[in-house]
């Protein structure tokens, strides 16, 4: 595959893939969400029981490197599938969504707050 590589020509790929086998019918938000969990935890579950040094080196072997690969497309495959039936702008909405938690979560020191920023693993997705 020498096509250069961006979203809109992924999706379009995904889509034709898709319509040569007439699964439109079956890519429904629902499925595709619900597809989308199960291979994030497929993907979670090769970091299940390795720990934090364990999960750091993963992808210096090359089996396990291989499995979280896949899986990764996987993930991106039908989350960009996902966006398309919605008609979502996945670039535009992460950068909107860093926009929200840069507001959200200011430097600290770097503006008047109260002190009470959340943090990472707060509920605010994206990285926070």
């Amino acid at each position: 595959m020498t096509e250069h590589l961006d979203v809109a020509t992924l999706q379009r790929r995904l889509a034709e893939f898709a319509a040569a086998r007439n699964w439109q019918p079956y890519h429904t938000p629902k499925n595709l969400a619900t597809a989308l969990s199960v291979e994030a935890s497929e993907l979670v579950e090769i970091f299940q029981w390795l720990t934090p040094e364990e999960s750091s080196r993963v992808m210096a072997d090359p089996d396990s490197a291989h499995r979280v690969t896949d899986e990764i497309a996987d993930v991106l495959a039908y989350l960009l599938q996902l966006c398309e039936v919605l008609g979502v702008d996945p670039l535009s909405a992460l950068d909107a969504k860093i926009d929200r938690n840069e507001r959200r979560f200011p430097v600290p020191g770097a503006g008047a707050g109260d002190g009470t920023q959340g943090g990472p693993g707060d509920g605010g997705g994206a990285g926070t």
